[in-house]
């Protein structure tokens, strides 16, 4: 890296004369070249306020590779490009920056911005100085931390670098830096520089990178369902007008909107409370491959405008509930479980709850509750639950049909892609792609409509609650509208039904589930079921396959040792010698003589790492250290709390050298190690003892 005194103005002129650029369909011009730029920062205490402050910055673009210590120093280089690349508002340069909301912070009172795009407070996704310099986050386009990124390059090798930046170290301008610190600085430049690379070559040009991950598959599915080939309108008018007539069918009102968020849930996730704390062996691992991408193949959706019913009694309701989608508000009197080893009702989803029992926020009993849900939902209520009554409100109904054909052949492709290219040499880039956009179809599809609007004004955040009834007669009227809000309502739904079938038929060896997955007891037993549910969703599948003249093949592509891989099926993961839960989202397992540790808020390697050593290295002695109120100290971790300091400070810091310097920070984030306490609720121990002492009884199915 070269230093920012030591830059000679001709290595940029030179490079300006052997980039193209390149235009996009508003007239904006792009140089297309990598650029990328990372900080790093200090937090500390001044009189018992806390500050943070930026001590090293790198830049690159291209090949080179340039460093400095200050914002000015920062501010200088930009604006010496920006005269350089005759930059503008209409003509500019794509900097990337990794996870660009925290470096932000920091630089927001050092330029100018002319446009920033956020999507919410302090979240801002890309950013545009008066000095045609436009920043971009590289982490919500490659959706994986930059050590994850770097791990993923196909035509570059690099790794990033830990342990050569003790961040426990006060730093400055001033301090000097070792040459193992000065390359951990530059890594992580150039490990975005590669990675945006790349995504020019896959793309061909770099404005047709999309803003974000879920961009990707949003821009590949739009493009199927409304042109036929990539010169678009003229041979795709038949198409293009076909679709949009389509969309123009599938319209919502503020009413229909609002009872469909509220009864959008996401995946079930939880433990079976009579296993919770207890040390098991042999516990087997089953998940579903691909789970929502299939959903999406095998199942009916809402193909229609709502519309709104008056229901004249029971039976009424019931032939509703056969014949369309239906989606409700429903109030349980006396409502009561029926299995003993899970509960579905999601506690944040019921109101007006009269004196509830509830185990790790699921309902397990209440006189009373209100709660919206869908014809999908209740199915699996009937079989979870009874109650004395229950009435019925603010009924709106769908017609059922396929999701259209050219969504359907954009899943299978992906899959298929996906599937075929693993492991592939020369295909990296390929299946990296595949991958990532088939696990963005559910993103896609559920992305809310209606959000508060995030503008950034006078070096302040404002956020403005929307017109729901605005934001809802913009969305009907999108030209390029391809998805209906609904259907992502029903991906969740008919998911957790085809987790809830293996919840309901492996009863007292369920374990644990987690969206698309279970771990159980008694693995062989369950074989039937497994079997008999993998050959319904194939069936499923195959059945919309015949209703698209569809090639059947493309539900089972095969792998690089062709082996079929069928989208859908519950899949065999591997049994754990041992497995001890304490709820959802804590676990522990030994397979194959490694642990794992999955605990949310607490990082996998660090808080196993310290387990293991108060443990002595002995594995079986860890489950019995991971219980109720176990602790990791701050500095082990690796969580880390964010402070966003927004007012100007200047004061004197003293390095860990001993060296003083006067800094002047004007916003920042503060990051401090936190410790980590792991315990039950009360309330979740307490409902736990009384299912281990027999006092909590269920009640007997409908």
């Amino acid at each position: 890296m070269i230093n920012i005194h030591d830059l000679d103005v001709k290595e940029l002129e030179n490079l300006k004369e052997n980039i193209k650029t390149v235009k996009n369909n508003k007239k904006l011009t792009y140089y297309n070249i990598e650029c990328s730029f990372d900080i790093e920062t200090n937090s500390t205490y001044h009189k018992g306020e806390k500050v943070a402050f930026m001590y090293i910055w790198a830049f690159g673009i291209a090949d080179l590779k340039i460093y400095g210590r200050t914002w000015e120093e920062f501010q200088s280089l930009m604006e010496l490009i920006s005269v350089i690349f005759e930059l503008e508002k209409d003509k500019r340069i794509l900097c990337y920056i990794h996870n660009f909301s925290f470096e932000f912070q920091f630089m927001r009172k050092y330029f100018e911005w002319t446009e920033v795009f956020a999507i919410s407070e302090r979240k801002p996704i890309k950013a545009l100085t008066n000095l045609g310099i436009e920043f971009r986050d590289s982490y919500i386009l490659s959706g994986f931390s930059l050590a994850k990124t770097a791990e993923n390059l196909s035509s570059h090798s690099i790794e990033k670098m830990t342990g050569d930046l003790d961040y426990s170290l006060l730093r400055t301008k001033d301090t000097p830096l070792s040459e193992e610190e000065m390359k951990y600085v530059e890594n992580d430049i150039v490990i975005i520089l590669y990675y945006i690379n790349e995504q020019i070559e896959q793309y061909g040009d770099l404005h047709k990178v999309p803003l974000t991950n879920t961009g990707r598959v949003r821009k590949y599915v739009e493009r199927n369902c409304y042109y036929t080939n990539t010169n678009h309108r003229k041979s795709s008018r038949g198409k293009y007008h076909r679709y949009r007539k389509l969309m123009q069918s599938l319209t919502l009102t503020t009413s229909d909107y609002m009872i469909a968020k509220q009864s959008f849930q996401g995946g079930f996730t939880h433990a079976n409370s009579h296993y919770t704390g207890q040390t098991l062996e042999n516990v087997t691992s089953i998940d579903f491959t691909s789970s929502y991408p299939a959903v999406m193949l095998a199942e009916l959706f809402p193909m229609s405008k709502a519309e709104y019913v008056e229901v004249k009694d029971t039976d009424h309701f019931l032939e509703l509930l056969k014949t369309y989608h239906v989606i409700f508000e429903a109030t349980f009197t006396n409502i009561q479980t029926t299995i003993e080893q899970e509960n579905y009702l999601s506690e944040s989803k019921c109101r007006n709850i009269e004196k509830p029992i509830t185990n790790n926020g699921r309902i397990f009993r209440a006189d009373k509750l209100t709660t919206t849900i869908t014809e999908i939902d209740f199915s699996i209520i009937r079989k979870a639950y009874n109650w004395d009554s229950f009435n019925i409100s603010n009924v709106h109904i769908f017609q059922k049909g396929y999701l259209p054909k050219s969504i359907i052949e954009s899943v299978l492709e992906l899959y298929k892609d996906k599937t075929e290219l693993k492991g592939v040499e020369g295909k990296e880039v390929e299946y990296g792609l595949a991958k990532g956009m088939l696990n963005s179809v559910y993103g896609m599809s559920v992305t809310d409509i209606v959000r508060d609007e995030t503008d950034y004004i006078n070096d302040e955040w404002e956020s403005t609650p929307p017109l729901i009834g605005n934001e809802i007669e913009k969305y009907n009227e999108k030209k390029n509208r391809f998805l209906f809000y609904i259907w992502g309502v029903y991906i969740t739904a008919y998911a957790r039904r085809n987790l809830w079938t293996g919840i309901l038929n492996i009863g007292d060896d369920y374990v644990y589930s987690d969206t698309d997955s279970i771990k159980l007891l008694n693995y062989e037993k369950h074989l039937p079921y497994i079997e008999k549910y993998n050959e319904v969703i194939i069936k499923k599948m195959e059945l919309m396959c015949d209703y698209y003249k569809l090639d059947v093949n493309d539900l089972k592509p095969k792998n690089i040792q062709g082996i079929e891989k069928p989208i859908g099926v519950w899949d065999y993961e591997g049994t754990s010698e041992k497995f001890k839960t304490l709820g959802a989202k804590r676990y522990l397992t030994l397979t194959d003589n490694k642990l794992e540790l999955t605990v949310a808020g607490l990082s996998k390697k660090n808080g196993l790492e310290y387990m293991i050593e108060q443990c002595g290295g002995n594995y079986h002695k860890v489950f019995d250290y991971f219980n109720d109120e176990l602790y990791v100290p701050a500095e082990r971790t690796g969580k880390m709390t964010h402070t966003y300091i927004d007012e100007s400070i200047t004061f004197i810091a003293t390095d860990y050298l001993g060296n003083s310097t006067e800094v002047t920070t004007h916003s920042g984030v503060h990051l401090e190690s936190v410790d980590f306490t792991l315990s039950l609720s009360k309330q979740y121990a307490n409902f736990i003892k009384q299912v281990m002492n027999g006092y909590l009884y269920v009640g007997k199915q409908l």
